[in-house]
């Protein structure tokens, strides 16, 4: 197969995740293979920022480079950390010249056969999310038109991402005004039903509502479940005497 082919089934599978159900850590798989098999390194590893921010190994072409990476992240130390810090691109083409910036992962990345590394961002914009770290076999740079693939290529993943994080963050949100708005209707139906046992207005139902839910430490959606499901006896509810509303 060509090499333009080989590219364009590569972006193109990685694109379908923009439009499909998809799996990440799955993506990230495919996107560490693809590297190998396309830009002539020796292994791809990748890490992806959490929800708090922090760092964790999520896909790798091979054993050696997802133990490289945690070994990063366990000694605090790496190109990929610094790649994540500060948003760009850190090349190493030699190994061994990167011992005093890194001595613990110089030794370590050289002891599982490794002799330079290319680490690229996997940003858009200021939103960085993660790292692509390229592994050679031999000192040496990228050459110009495979960092630009590599970029291109986690650029894509990155989209994808951060396309997912957002239908993730709308779904939650939509769950959360779905919920308030069902706790709204369980809590005026459970007023409803003091107002009509105790011979309360509706304010007045509300603050009994209220004032029980407080002395029992129990949620107020609970509470109204409990009152219009028949759970709780209402008559419990109704003998709380609200708080002494202060002299106008």
């Amino acid at each position: 197969m060509c090499r333009e082919r080989e590219l364009s089934e590569a972006f193109v599978g990685l694109a379908d995740s923009l439009v499909a159900d998809y799996d990440v850590a799955d993506l990230l798989h495919r996107l560490a293979d693809h590297c190998v098999a396309l830009l002539g390194v020796a292994a791809a590893g990748l890490m992806l920022s959490d929800q708090r921010g922090r760092l964790q190994v999520i896909a790798a072409s091979s054993e050696a480079s997802r133990l490289l990476g945690l070994f990063q992240l366990e000694h605090d130390e790496g190109p990929g950390l610094d790649c994540y810090r500060t948003g760009s691109t850190v090349t190493v083409p030699d190994i061994d010249l990167a011992a005093l910036r890194w001595q613990v992962f110089a030794a370590e990345a050289r002891s599982a056969g490794y002799r330079c590394v290319h680490v690229l961002p996997m940003r858009l914009r200021d939103d960085v999310v993660g790292t692509l770290s390229l592994f050679g076999a031999r000192p040496g740079l990228l050459e110009d038109t495979e960092a630009r693939v590599a970029q291109a290529l986690a650029d894509v993943a990155t989209i994808a991402i951060l396309q997912e994080r957002a239908i993730r963050h709308h779904e939650l949100l939509a769950e959360q005004l779905q919920h308030a708005l069902t706790s709204r209707i369980m809590i005026e139906q459970a007023k409803g039903v003091l107002a009509e046992r105790g011979g309360l207005d509706m304010d007045q139902a509300f603050a009994r509502l209220r004032r029980y839910a407080r002395d029992t430490n129990t949620r107020l959606t609970d509470l109204a479940r409990g009152i219009v499901e028949g759970t709780l006896d209402s008559r419990l509810v109704l003998s709380a005497q609200p708080a002494r509303q202060p002299p106008p």
